[in-house]
């Protein structure tokens, strides 16, 4: 069994070589050979020999025949460094989102798997397009037909929002605060609502917490919104996507949010 340091030397021996990491991500497609390598990589034939020799030697791949394949630990280490990548990518490419803002509602598992948001779009404002951002997931509640939300605080369009989806056939679960309960409900159509909840079509989790987060789940789409440090929700810039990844993970988001809630 491999102590701390051990892994943590050979994490570092992949991760500090580009040229080994592209040898890997190669042969963790499909074996190759050195000839072969040197085309797919377009790297010097001196130096795809070398690194593979050093692979080699440090067990992370092996020689069949005449060509090499990954070892079983340097493909948990391969995946590991390439998740952890990925995050970082996600990270930078929308600093605007993440920066300064509260992210201490999304679960660790949320923050673990960050790498599903990878084909996430950012929606900001512009100066000539203010309610950008809104009615994109303005958009995204009135096409969908199954709908879970996070509402931390109360826009006068919810109402009608919710009483078309409901009108359409569709289901809506809410979480809200209870001061914003009776102002989303209220409005809706009585008859409507009285049908829905007893269809178990509409459900609403009241929390008495505040909600730092704003989270839709729509059919296969999702929005993501967050809170800035000084408190207030950022109505400039939401996260976006129709990926059917962004989509389990906001869902998973949302179940941790209502479990935490209904404890």
């Amino acid at each position: 069994m491999h102590n701390h340091s051990e892994i943590n030397e050979e994490i570092r021996f992949l991760a500090q070589s580009e040229i080994r990491l592209k040898i890997l991500s190669e042969l963790y497609e499909q074996p190759n050979n050195i000839s072969g390598l040197v085309k797919k990589t377009q790297i010097t034939y001196s130096s795809v020999s070398s690194n593979v020799n050093k692979l080699e030697e440090n067990e992370f791949i092996r020689k069949v025949e005449k060509k090499y394949y990954v070892n079983p630990m340097a493909e948990i280490y391969f995946k590991a460094l390439m998740d952890f990548k990925k995050s970082v990518d996600i990270i930078n490419d929308y600093g605007a989102f993440w920066n300064k803002h509260n992210i201490t509602q999304l679960s660790i598992d949320s923050m673990k798997n960050i790498t599903a948001l990878k084909d996430s779009k950012l929606i900001e404002t512009t100066p000539l397009d203010i309610y950008k951002t809104h009615n994109t997931t303005k958009n995204q509640l009135i096409e969908s037909k199954d709908v879970k939300a996070i509402f931390p605080y109360l826009h006068p369009e919810y109402p009608q929002l919710i009483e078309t989806i409901l009108q359409n056939g569709g289901t809506v679960e809410l979480i809200v605060p209870r001061t914003i309960f009776k102002a989303i409900i209220s409005p809706i159509d009585d008859k409507l609502k009285k049908d829905a909840i007893n269809g178990e079509r509409l459900i609403v989790y009241t929390v008495t917490d505040d909600l730092d987060l704003y989270l839709t789940v729509c059919d296969e789409k999702m929005s993501l919104g967050l809170f800035k440090n000084d408190g207030s929700f950022d109505q400039n810039r939401i996260l976006i996507s129709d990926d059917k990844k962004s989509h389990e993970w906001a869902n998973e988001l949302f179940k941790h949010v209502k479990h935490r809630v209904i404890k």
